[in-house]
């Protein structure tokens, strides 16, 4: 048993400072859908591989399976509002949402620091939580634009300018 309650191991896993994304997919009907996602991280450069998760019961599920398409925005520091407009489940969620639909049919969110076409190759079981592995078809970067950052419940943002590595 562990030492520690599952409030506890959310906060601790809180300080982990991560982006922001949203992931873009369709339906059985094409209808387009989104949700934010913290759970991000790139896996390998040859092939190009990302992961990501999502809960095992989610309705999304069956439109992020092995072969589908969905896409990932990597949010803009000052795009707060579309991370928390994606957060919840809605009818019509592109409503308003600056948008355009690409090549793929998936909807692309405007002005975001980066887009990851991707399809599933892989999905597996941790926990309440499933791991989704998928290759980056088509990439677009603005390396001018700022990340959302989040960390312990909140927004912040990042001057990349100002971080040196030696």
């Amino acid at each position: 048993m562990a030492s520690f309650t599952s409030q506890e191991l959310r906060k601790g896993f809180g300080s982990f400072a991560t982006g922001v994304t949203v992931i873009t997919c369709l339906d059985e009907e094409q209808n387009h859908h989104g949700i934010t996602i913290s759970s991000f991280n790139t896996v390998s450069l040859e092939p190009p591989l990302i992961l990501w998760s999502l809960k095992k019961h989610s309705r999304f599920m069956p439109w992020v399976e092995l072969g589908k398409k969905h896409l990932i925005h990597v949010l803009e520091r000052t795009q707060e509002d579309l991370a928390m407009h994606f957060a919840t489940v809605k009818h019509h969620q592109f409503d308003g949402v600056p948008h355009q639909v690409v090549n793929s049919g998936l909807s692309q969110i405007d002005e975001c620091v980066a887009y990851y076409e991707c399809e599933t190759v892989s999905v597996h079981t941790g926990g309440d939580h499933n791991i989704i592995v998928a290759k980056v078809l088509h990439l677009k970067n603005d390396p001018d634009k700022e990340p959302l950052i989040y960390a312990r419940s909140k927004f912040v943002g990042l001057d990349i300018a100002e971080i040196k590595i030696n």
